[in-house]
């Protein structure tokens, strides 16, 4: 890996900034050990955002965001759900007027979460790109800021935060696993800990059936994609055409893992069963790699990302009793 530039320094101080403005506003999340068996001298720790206010790590990035603009500028977004359901619980401590964009795909539950807070939600698109594309349209037709789920300097360095928190809960960390979608929660943090911990491996594990940034990352530059239903519903749709993600991304990733549905569905019944954690898919994607091939890990001290846990019960009914 070529040495970071100005680039990933600066992300990491933007984190530090942000911290400090969000602190209240989110939760230190708990590092748990594991319970799966694994070889004696073998650590694995998870990180758990999944016990995040919002279910998930996106109320950081949304946080960061929100806390510097004013308060009388209306802002729109688009998302999956774990994004407009951090920005809708952001919004209401800020007292910012929102709308997220959602696609037509969006699961139920989540819907209905951020429609519990007052937000306005529009309905656009069959997948989180086409959702994102109409979402900056609104923005440049009424005015309003638009805010990125990843393609943001602040909201990456919201989280950004989440290392860290690693970093004062751990002495040393070798391999840390995080799902990737946008790109915006893996160059955070990898920002972060390639500035203070350069020797941790950053593992960037890619869901094969929405694999945009892992495709753009190959190619070193932004490429289209096809998109396919994934249980790891959260890492769905594609990375923006100048997006900042992919050259942090790029520096900051030493490995991308590509993981099937039924890998993915494994470890979200180890999660369930084994370490009594029901999450959604875009979290035990981040653990396949692990339970799939562990003698990779030996004698290391590896960290799992537990990026949430806003799940659609039915499939995850379903998957658990598979």
């Amino acid at each position: 890996m070529a040495k970071p530039t100005d680039m990933i320094f600066e992300s990491a101080a933007r984190s530090v900034a942000a911290r400090r403005r969000i602190e209240s506003m989110v939760r230190m999340t708990e590092i748990i050990g594991s319970r799966l068996a694994l070889e004696v001298g073998t650590e694995l720790h998870y990180k758990t955002e999944n016990f995040q206010w919002t279910g998930s790590f996106k109320l950081r990035g949304a946080s960061a965001k929100l806390s510097l603009l004013d308060k009388d500028q209306p802002v729109v977004t688009a998302s999956s759900g774990n994004h407009g359901i951090a920005c809708s619980l952001a919004a209401r401590k800020t007292g910012h007027k929102l709308a997220v964009v959602l696609p037509e795909n969006v699961i139920d539950q989540k819907r209905r979460k951020i429609e519990s807070f007052g937000t306005e939600v529009i309905i656009a698109g069959s997948d989180s790109s086409k959702a994102e594309t109409h979402a900056r349209e609104l923005a440049r037709q009424k005015g309003w800021i638009y805010v990125s789920p990843y393609n943001d300097a602040d909201v990456i360095a919201g989280q950004g935060t989440i290392g860290l928190e690693l970093l004062e809960q751990l002495p040393r960390i070798d391999n840390l696993f995080i799902a990737m979608g946008g790109g915006g929660l893996i160059s955070g943090i990898g920002s972060v800990m390639k500035a203070v911990s350069p020797k941790t491996r950053i593992i960037g594990v890619s869901a094969e059936n929405t694999a945009a940034l892992a495709a753009c990352i190959e190619a070193g530059e932004i490429v289209k994609t096809e998109h396919f239903d994934t249980l790891a519903d959260g890492v769905a749709g594609g990375v923006d055409a100048g997006s900042l993600t992919l050259p942090m991304a790029t520096q900051v990733i030493d490995e991308v893992l590509h993981i099937g549905e039924d890998q993915i569905a494994h470890a979200l019944r180890a999660l369930a069963w084994t370490e009594n954690m029901i999450v959604e898919g875009a979290a035990a994607l981040a653990l396949a790699p692990i339970i799939e091939r562990p003698e990779r890990y030996e004698d290391q001290v590896n960290v799992v990302l537990l990026c949430g846990a806003n799940y659609d019960r039915a499939t995850m009914t379903r998957i658990l009793l598979g």
